[in-house]
């Protein structure tokens, strides 16, 4: 290997290790900073903000507000608003700070197989590759997840003692109720440590380790079902939290083409990763990470869904893999090239460089920082004073945080969720269709005010009985009052004429 003397100037100046974290975190910051000011990035985000404000103002997940995820992603957003209100910029830069945690936990792991500065240079791709390239700018529970299961792996695959094994069980308990599809990760991961134990120490030994990793995760997932319990809700937190993500992988969305492309492309790099002595050097390390690349493949194919946001999963093990896959020879190709390398650098985050230059020019023209639907059509509902009571964002819903108001049924805290028959049996069964909420939503709820988005349906494209009743209904019932933005405003015509 090249000694540390031979290497060439430095290409990534490295800070000292307690000032790494400091560095991410200002990189994180400066890619992410002009989407602090935007209504909404992804409409996920959007709807944890709305279940986490629900919880702050007493109401558990699922109660009064639903979304199909665990309820620890809803526990952070819930957290960020009981502290620091209403602010979209606390809860973007809260999500900051887990970016930049994601990027120091690899760089721990990388530097385990390579150089320094090479590992430093896998953090910082890390950190632009959860920042950039699709709708993951805001926090997604994608972030929150891995800021906690890579923390997770470093402490496990550290040293061998009673405390790390109890620390890291704690974080794959709180790894699973962020994102539930991360069991086949968790139970992948659990098998090899439970087989790797028996074969390292003897019996009681091994049965201390597995006890001590095992019993902790569990506690965490205890200690979300103990205020149903309490409650007497046990089967809400049973039906949303462990049965309706099953069926949501077996909805009308899943296209399976995307999944197995991404499972082929990345089967394909391990393989070519696999012929690095340095890799195989890192057997603890090397395991772990490839049976977590393993285990997200399968839940894609599984559910047969890859949005971007789903990616930020695979970024950091696949990173890390590459940076020890790669000689340091690297870093000599690269030095000879800094303008370059500088080049490259700057052009990769043109999204933010883009939105830096939208905030200003929305500064200059309007007066505010914050920009998008979700702010100017609360604006122009107040000021035209039309009814909010049971207002219905089917777009743009971050709108109910901002009019301080919650949606008219629970199935429309995320509006996709109007359409996904497959989860209706578990959180709605009184209406078990899309068709018969929709229904009752438009014909005995009657929102006096609509929103929809301009020229675009208001469901998928495979939603076409849904999509055509709903504009059937908008039709007979409503008029546009107004187009503000891309946001279109209806409201429904027996208002005036009361």
């Amino acid at each position: 290997m090249t000694s540390m003397k031979a290497l060439p100037p430095k290409l990534l100046r490295m800070p000292p290790g307690h000032l790494v974290y400091a560095v991410l975190f200002l990189i994180a910051f400066l890619l992410r900073f002009p989407f602090f000011f935007r209504d909404y990035i992804d409409r996920d985000e959007s709807t944890f903000i709305l279940v986490g404000q629900a919880w702050v103002d007493g109401y558990l997940p699922y109660t009064l507000l639903w979304d199909v995820k665990p309820p620890l992603t809803f526990f952070f957003f819930a957290g960020v608003i009981y502290c620091f209100g209403k602010s979209l910029i606390a809860i973007r830069l809260a999500g900051t700070f887990l970016v930049a945690s994601i990027g120091f936990s690899s760089f721990l792991l990388a530097k385990r197989f390579t150089d320094r500065r090479l590992a430093y240079a896998a953090a910082i791709g890390i950190i632009y590759l959860c920042s950039l390239f699709g709708s993951i700018q805001g926090v997604m529970s994608e972030h929150i997840l891995m800021a906690a299961f890579m923390s997770a792996l470093v402490i496990l695959t550290g040293a061998d003692r009673l405390m790390n094994w109890m620390l890291g069980g704690t974080l794959l308990g709180i790894s699973l109720m962020i994102k539930i599809n991360f069991s086949m990760v968790v139970f992948l991961l659990g098998i090899w440590w439970m087989v790797d134990s028996f074969k390292r120490y003897e019996f009681p030994r091994a049965v201390g380790r597995i006890v001590a990793l095992g019993l902790p995760g569990l506690a965490v997932i205890l200690t979300t079902f103990y205020p149903y319990y309490r409650s007497d809700q046990t089967d809400i937190w049973w039906n949303s939290v462990i049965l309706a993500p099953l069926g949501y992988t077996q909805g009308s969305g899943s296209s399976p083409i995307a999944a197995i492309l991404v499972t082929l492309s990345v089967v394909s790099f391990l393989a070519w990763a696999a012929r690095s002595k340095r890799i195989s050097m890192r057997r603890k390390e090397t395991i772990c990470l490839v049976l977590t690349i393993l285990g997200v493949l399968w839940s894609f194919l599984q559910s047969g869904r890859i949005n971007t946001h789903y990616l930020i999963q695979l970024y950091p093990p696949l990173v890390i893999l590459l940076s020890a896959a790669l000689s340091v020879k690297v870093l000599h190709h690269a030095s000879g090239k800094k303008g370059l390398v500088i080049l490259i650098l700057l052009l990769i985050p043109m999204e933010s460089t883009l939105e830096y230059v939208h905030v200003a020019r929305y500064r200059y023209e309007r007066g505010q920082y914050y920009n998008g639907e979700g702010f100017s059509v609360p604006d122009y509902l107040r000021r035209n004073k039309l009814e909010t009571e049971n207002v219905l964002f089917l777009g743009y819903h971050i709108g109910y945080w901002m009019l301080d108001r919650y949606p008219p049924v629970r199935t429309a805290t995320h509006p996709s969720n109007l359409c996904k028959d497959e989860m209706f049996p578990y959180y709605n069964a009184q209406r078990p269709t899309a068709m018969l909420e929709l229904q009752y939503l438009m014909d005995s709820i009657r929102p006096p005010t609509v929103i929809t988005r301009l020229n675009k349906r208001i469901f998928d494209k495979q939603h076409r009985e849904e999509n055509a009743y709903m504009q059937a209904s908008l039709k007979s019932h409503y008029r546009v009052v107004d187009t503000v933005e891309q946001a279109v405003i209806y409201e429904r015509e027996k208002i005036r004429l009361e």
